[in-house]
């Protein structure tokens, strides 16, 4: 993974995730010449509770950048920018003076806010925010979770009034922490996740605002997503480092859909990481759902802001890492794909991972996770096909409200992300949706998405059409299941999916 230390120019991407924060080194050409990660703490105050450390991640941040530039065998000189993707809708609240986190940042599989959701979803406003920004009211974004800490948090709201802290999604925070406290900004992506961005307007809604009592003296800058944002400091990231400029930051999964070449309406990728989040590029027009889908920002690029509908299923690897961490039926997550080959068949075993609610299309916070199908003769190895077929019945599940919503169909699309590694999985997708699904060379997508929009601000990679000559395929997937299969095997996850929503509810 070394590169030629007396010379050469190189691009930095930090993709602070969920689970950790890996940093990236890019050369011209793609290639990985030095990659580094750093795991972050998952904390879990109370059930359906998830917190992070802000200053661990931090720390992640700063420890996976050193490291990944000593592997690459570069200095930080050579890096001409810097580009950040993120965890969305994560929330950090932070002291103004000092930089120190009031709380810990609230993760956006947290569902603490699920009663002001349920409440929000009665009040007149209910209608506007929703068209405003794009978004379903749900406990997933941002804006609520402001709201809670905001009144949870001992004096935090007439310090907030009083313009003493900050609120930032992840990106804000790292690049406030980056700059050394200069900048407190943050892009049109993100800020199109937060439930208090009116994506038309391009401007934080001040109607919103006021309802959940959030002052605007909080909140980051916005700015395109190809952008100078700042500078990190001579000597902070080393001690002979130069100053280097921050120019490319997008939420996760608008830069996978950048780091894909999906620059053109249609375009569609699914990115399976801790969960799966299938996004298609909709254009210069943003494209109202009725499907329970997401109108998102996706970049703004050469002034012009492209939008895209986006599904999520929120648990995804994290099934998997389940089955690890949890019940122990696996050493590593790699070891489901020979697992699942094993057997002929799921055996009948459907396990719906809805450990922190449904996702799109069913938007149900108060579903949980189940599993269906168990005989005497169920082993531990249809369980592992049953959590990665539970992965590809949800992306199936957000392609058909996609297709509904946009009145476009899709002859192909293009997977990324961790779990994209794993052939059985992306295999069955393929089957699953009857269309051809293509994985690219390089899979760490959005972390390519970060740095292309860096790159591209600083002339590093001077167009689009150049990105998309760089972009290539690693594997195409075919269908191959027979049709009658694919309708059965469908048919009874969509009936372990109903009887696994409203659980939370029949139990009161």
């Amino acid at each position: 993974m070394a590169g030629d230390s007396n010379s050469g120019k190189f691009i930095l991407a930090i993709d602070q995730g969920t689970t950790g924060t890996t940093s990236i080194v890019f050369d011209k050409k793609t290639k990985i010449v030095g990659r580094a990660y750093s795991p972050v703490k998952q904390i879990y105050p109370k059930l359906g509770w998830v917190e992070h450390d802000p200053l661990d991640i931090w720390q992640g941040v700063l420890n996976s950048a050193r490291q990944a530039i000593q592997k690459a065998n570069i200095t930080f000189a050579q890096i001409e920018a810097i580009g950040i993707t993120n965890q969305r809708e994560t929330v950090v609240i932070w002291d103004k003076a000092t930089g120190q986190p009031v709380h810990n940042a609230i993760v956006w599989q947290d569902r603490r806010t699920a009663d002001l959701c349920d409440r929000l979803k009665e009040e007149s406003i209910a209608a506007d925010i929703r068209d405003r920004t794009g978004l379903v009211i749900d406990p997933y974004f941002s804006g609520t979770k402001v709201n809670w800490l905001l009144n949870h948090v001992d004096g935090l709201q007439e310090r907030a009034e009083r313009g003493e802290v900050l609120f930032g999604t992840v990106d804000s925070w790292l690049m406030w922490n980056l700059s050394g406290g200069k900048v407190h900004v943050t892009d049109l992506s993100n800020a199109s996740r937060t439930l208090l961005f009116d994506i038309h307007k391009l401007a934080w809604d001040e109607e919103i605002l006021n309802y959940f009592k959030i002052p605007a003296s909080m909140l980051p800058k916005v700015c395109p997503n190809s952008y100078r944002f700042g500078e990190v400091p001579a000597g902070l990231l080393a001690e002979d480092s130069p100053a280097i400029p921050i120019c490319g930051v997008a939420g996760d999964q608008q830069a996978a859909l950048f780091g894909q070449a999906c620059f053109e309406k249609g375009n569609i990728k699914t990115t399976y990481g801790t969960g799966a989040f299938m996004l298609l590029n909709t254009g210069t027009e943003p494209k109202k759902s009725v499907n329970g889908l997401l109108t998102t920002i996706a970049w703004s690029f050469n002034d012009q802001v492209v939008y895209a509908l986006e599904g999520s299923a929120f648990i995804a690897g994290a099934a998997v890492q389940w089955l690890r961490d949890e019940l122990k039926l696996i050493e590593h997550s790699g070891d489901t794909e020979q697992m699942a080959l094993s057997v002929p068949d799921n055996g009948g075993v459907y396990l719906v991972p809805a450990f922190v609610g449904m996702g799109a299309p069913y938007w149900d916070h108060s579903a949980r996770g189940a599993l269906f199908g168990l005989t005497r003769g169920s082993s531990r190895n249809h369980l592992a096909r049953a959590a990665l077929e539970g992965i590809a019945y949800q992306v199936r599940d957000v392609l058909e409200a996609l297709k509904e919503d946009s009145g476009l169909d899709f002859d192909e699309m293009k997977v990324d992300g961790g779990a994209a590694a794993n052939n059985f999985l992306i295999q069955f997708q393929a089957d699953m949706l009857d269309r051809q699904v293509i994985r690219p060379k390089v899979i760490e997508t959005t972390a390519l998405g970060a740095a292309y929009l860096a790159g591209l601000e600083v002339g590093y990679w001077t167009s689009q059409e150049e990105i998309k000559q760089l972009w290539q395929v690693d594997r195409v997937f075919e269908p191959e299941l027979a049709p009658a299969l694919r309708d059965k095997y469908y048919a009874a996850w969509k009936k372990a999916v109903k009887r696994s929503l409203e659980w939370e509810d029949d139990e009161e």
